[in-house]
């Protein structure tokens, strides 16, 4: 597999989307990002502020001034994000109400019907993303069989296996629309969705056929909090990540309270979410695999901090990113000492004749 230069610094604006200038527009926010050194932008599909995800399915035309705001201000459109949506694709009845508000008004209360509106929202960003020329969209799974987690009270036999297949025939519909449109789904891997972990993903994609774009936007942070592998998680699903946010985590057991982190708020958890730079990820790592293994997506900022500042997260993040983008090599290292061969020369070498 040839390696490959990642594109960067680039920064979800799901965070940073507000009432007030300079994040009340995308042109506002595109030329904030600009300015603090930022080449891309994640996009929330849901802020009617920044974005018409319904608009894009149905105008080129649209798309394409989205496309040169953007350029005016200096940035380039890394992917629509659908989390919230994807969220509505799945949820367990203990979490309705939790997840009613990332619906309209119309069907809150209504589980059905908000499944078929989310549904909707999914594949118009189907269409969307191929309007755009993107390659990636990301997502969240939704869940139901989060509030199984841990098995007690024992699970009965078939309960995960039943969420799992209901889970693949909710999205498969989907991801043939993904499909079509030439986009890869990207799905974060992510506690409180059913795709938590390396496990679950792989459940999903059996039961899926190993759809060819069921893939994943890989979060290192996540992996952090369940004390997971997560370098070790790119040599296994390196052919799968086709999304990356760049997001810093911690995780400080003590004797008090581990991975569950005891109800705690964020600031007091064992393990919580920290500006870049600021926790344990092993970005250098990080980087030289993705490199390593030939992928050329975003390296996008998805800024969450208990103790920091958002502005000051986001100033620091675009020098961090761009530190750490490894411009892959064009020629071996020791090329300067290569002598030559040829056919019969490597054979008196082996003693071959």
């Amino acid at each position: 597999m040839a390696m490959k230069t990642m594109r960067g610094p680039a920064i979800f604006l799901a965070q940073f989307a507000g009432d007030a200038a300079p994040f009340n527009t995308l042109a506002n926010i595109a030329g904030w990002a600009a300015d603090l050194g930022y080449k891309g932008v994640q996009i929330p599909s849901w802020d009617a502020r920044l974005f018409d995800l319904q608009r894009a399915a149905e105008s080129k035309t649209y798309c394409d001034e989205v496309l040169g705001t953007l350029a005016a201000a200096g940035v380039a459109l890394t992917e629509l994000s659908t989390h919230l949506q994807g969220q509505l694709i799945a949820v367990n009845p203990a979490y309705d109400l939790a997840f009613d508000g990332f619906a309209p008004e119309a069907v809150r209360g209504k589980p059905a019907e908000r499944q078929l509106w989310a549904q909707q929202q999914l594949l118009y960003a189907a269409k969307a993303s191929a309007n755009l020329d993107l390659r990636a969209h990301a997502t969240f799974s939704g869940a139901l069989a989060w509030p199984y987690l841990y098995p007690w009270p024992q699970r009965p036999a078939g309960l995960i296996e039943t969420a799992f297949d209901e889970l693949a025939r909710r999205w498969r519909p989907i991801l043939d629309a993904f499909d079509a449109a030439g986009v890869d789904l990207c799905y974060e891997i992510h506690p409180g969705e059913d795709l938590f972990d390396g496990t679950t993903f792989e459940m999903f994609l059996d039961r899926l056929g190993q759809h060819p774009r069921c893939n994943i936007l890989y979060d290192p942070s996540h992996f952090v909090l369940q004390q997971l592998d997560y370098l070790a998680f790119i040599d296994i699903y390196h052919s799968r990540i086709k999304a990356f946010h760049a997001k810093d985590a911690e995780f400080n057991p003590t004797g008090r309270q581990g991975v569950y982190s005891g109800y705690a708020p964020w600031a007091e958890r064992a393990g919580r979410f920290r500006s870049l730079g600021d926790g344990q990820v092993d970005f250098s790592g990080i980087f030289s695999r993705l490199s390593q293994y030939g992928f050329d997506g975003w390296a996008v900022l998805e800024w969450e901090c208990c103790i920091k500042d958002s502005a000051q997260g986001a100033a620091e993040g675009a020098p961090f990113i761009e530190s750490h983008i490894i411009e892959v090599a064009s020629r071996a290292f020791d090329d300067f000492a290569d002598g030559g061969s040829d056919h019969a020369a490597i054979r008196k070498m082996l003693g071959l004749g």
